[in-house]
């Protein structure tokens, strides 16, 4: 009996998804100005924060329709929340700051000074803290929510992309400029270990399965996503994806690694197994939309993007007016 239970259970929290099926169902479009990086869903709400230029854009995630504005982030990269305080954070690159606001009126309550250019930012469950990635000074700052200053600016030994966290005591860093990944202790927030990703280099995306103890790294310049056993830091296999990716989400419902790839298309990857995995499509998205956020309820992705026009021996300058969220999913 207890053995049917747990069959039950096990399909009931196992959801199939068939990749040729996902397609894009809508686009948001956003008049405002500037460039972006990070999306992000607040949990339990119909809330999409999408960060451009100097401030973040809220946005239904079922309609578009716009909810209001987190105004002065200067060059905001990311966006996190803490929805038992009231609380959201942004990590604002060229402020050297984080912006903290309240989830229900929107108002700015202060802003926190971190590291140089912070970029990445996420609520770590297990020490309750927020933390962001400093690119430009090498480090991470950690932040007690409860007072909003940062306790502690822990050096990682390079530029710092992204991180996310098992919830059980480990950080886990891309650390872009290294080709590695940096484990972090978090309660006392020492560095543990450096993992290296070998050969595969530009470590950008980064999502994982707590279940399995699996790390996804994509890593952009060589194009690839790398799994790691996030117990020792080796290496279980790589699986080809599209080129200048910078984001990956991990469903832990329907098992499928998506990464977000610059060139234009999303990957699907099914994890079968903890050491198995399949790429079971790639999908026509838009050049440019290359981070990436998953709604955990409908299992639907948003990638920001734009129409770009291209400059000689430059970066691809965006077409002004046309930035865009695109959502993408089945029926």
């Amino acid at each position: 009996m207890k053995q049917l239970i747990a069959t039950v259970l096990l399909l009931i929290a196992t959801i199939n998804i068939n990749a040729q099926d996902i397609h894009l169902l809508n686009t948001f479009h956003i008049a405002s100005e500037g460039r972006w990086d990070y999306i992000a869903i607040e949990p339990n709400s119909n809330k999409l924060f999408v960060s451009h230029g100097n401030q973040v854009n809220i946005l239904d995630k079922t309609t578009g329709d716009s909810l209001g504005i987190i105004p002065n982030t200067m060059g905001v990269h990311g966006i996190a929340f803490i929805p038992n305080l009231n609380k959201g954070y942004t990590s604002n690159g060229r402020g050297n700051n984080v912006t903290v606001f309240d989830l229900k009126t929107n108002a700015v309550q202060t802003q926190i000074v971190t590291g140089e250019n912070p970029d990445a930012i996420f609520y770590e469950e297990f020490s309750k803290k927020i933390i962001t990635c400093n690119g430009k000074s090498n480090d991470i700052s950690i932040i007690d929510p409860a007072t909003n200053t940062v306790v502690k600016t822990v050096k990682v030994g390079g530029r710092p992309e992204t991180a996310v966290s098992n919830n059980s005591g480990k950080i886990f860093i891309n650390i872009e400029d290294k080709n590695e990944i940096v484990v972090v202790d978090a309660t006392s927030f020492e560095v543990l270990n450096h993992w290296s990703l070998e050969k595969n280099e530009g470590p950008s995306g980064l999502a994982i399965d707590t279940k399995t103890n699996r790390l996804f790294s994509t890593c952009s310049d060589s194009k690839t996503l790398v799994v790691m056993d996030a117990i020792n830091g080796k290496i279980v296999t790589t699986v080809a994806i599209g080129n200048g990716c910078d984001g990956a989400a991990f469903d832990a419902k329907t098992k499928l690694i998506y990464t977000s790839n610059g060139d234009g298309t999303l990957t699907i990857i099914k994890e079968k197994k903890k050491d198995s995995y399949t790429k079971l499509a790639t999908i026509n998205t838009k050049k440019s939309a290359r981070t990436i956020a998953l709604d955990e309820t409908t299992h639907r992705v948003y990638l920001p993007a734009a129409d770009m026009e291209p400059v000689p021996n430059g970066r691809p300058k965006m077409i002004a007016g046309s930035f865009q969220v695109l959502v993408l999913g089945e029926q």
